[in-house]
């Protein structure tokens, strides 16, 4: 029995800006969904996810679309794309322990592990890259239905590890670093990815289209908030400042983790600022995950941050201390609590 492993992620630094083409700090955690398969005789693929009472069937000579993120469809048709041919249908199981919609990235590492399955699957076995399969999972999950996101999470999800991804160049950097341990808070609230990402890349590509019309020597990777002379709202101040001090943290934080001794406090202080500018410039955190994240600093940790498109989901911290003490503080403050690892990539089991 062929069996696939993916890992989740949290975003470091960079989140909310992958999709305008900045960099983003990603490490996958040890959260993981996997994918167990069997052949059928017929062109029929069934598809079992007992963890959420779900079951989907469709023939691979029809890979017509049936609604918006109708992954397992994509996932084929882009293989196929690429050369990938399958002449057999396949039943397959799906388990995660991943939470669902809660900025962990439950369903890129459903679609990534879902591409490196059909991979190790099809007619003639193709050994593809973590770089390919990052890229097709990226096709089949964002490209294939006009979503609003980046490229973060297929590539966090199939490298693994701590990865800095340049998101013009696609140019991935693999970095040999313990940030200790990662405890991670669930708040609970549900949230909607899409309409989140929709607004905060909607809003902030119409401002820098308007600087870009009044200085086309706007460049979003070095100018300066001083440097700009469009006239913005409040709110858009607010938001364009807090996407250029993100931008800016970024470029702190990738400094220091470049250092042969990494000042684990001062990514924390970083980590800090970041969610600020997440949750009062972009308006993206809640109440319930700024007491988590403010009780948990409260019992020793370093800093953290939410972590995916906001509106709910989750936080992490990092922590030297007693990962214990903050586990009851998030807790306390209504939330679930995962004690996390740094984990591998996407792999056949």
């Amino acid at each position: 029995m062929i069996k696939v492993t993916t890992p989740s992620r949290i975003c470091l630094f960079g989140e909310h800006q992958d999709y305008l083409g900045l960099p983003v700090l990603a490490m996958a955690i040890s959260l993981r969904s996997e994918i167990k398969f069997l052949k059928r005789s017929d062109r029929i693929v069934k598809i079992k996810m007992p963890d959420i009472k779900d079951e989907q069937i469709f023939d691979l000579d029809n890979l017509r679309y049936e609604h918006n993120r109708d992954y397992y469809k994509s996932g084929v048709k882009v293989c196929m794309e690429s050369g990938m041919q399958f002449s057999q249908g396949f039943e397959c199981e799906i388990r995660s322990d991943i939470p669902i919609q809660s900025g962990l990235s439950s369903s890129s590492s459903i679609v990534v592990g879902w591409i490196n399955f059909l991979s190790k699957i099809c007619d003639q076995k193709k050994e593809i890259s973590n770089y390919q399969i990052a890229e097709l999972a990226y096709r089949a999950e964002v490209l294939e239905f006009n979503e609003p996101g980046g490229m973060m999470d297929q590539f966090s999800t199939s490298y693994g590890g701590l990865i800095g991804i340049d998101t013009n160049s696609k140019n991935v950097e693999q970095f040999n670093l313990d940030l200790g341990t990662v405890i991670i808070g669930d708040s609970n609230e549900r949230k909607n990815t899409l309409s989140i990402l929709e607004r905060c890349k909607k809003e902030r590509l119409s401002i820098i289209d308007r600087i870009k019309k009044l200085d086309p020597a706007f460049n979003l990777r070095t100018s300066v908030f001083d440097d700009i002379s469009c006239d913005l709202s409040d709110s858009e101040v607010q938001l364009i400042q807090a996407t250029l001090d993100n931008r800016d943290i970024y470029n702190q934080a990738e400094i220091e983790i470049r250092k042969k001794v990494v000042d684990l406090k001062k990514i924390g202080k970083l980590l800090i600022k970041h969610h600020e500018n997440l949750s009062k410039g972009l308006r993206v955190s809640t109440a319930k995950i700024d007491n988590m994240l403010n009780a948990s600093i409260e019992a020793g940790a370093l800093g953290g941050k939410i972590t995916g498109s906001g509106g709910g989901g989750c936080m992490f911290v990092l922590s030297t201390e007693d990962p214990l003490k903050i586990v009851s503080a998030i807790k306390k403050n209504g939330g679930k609590a995962h004690i996390v690892k740094m984990d591998t990539g996407t792999y056949l089991a």
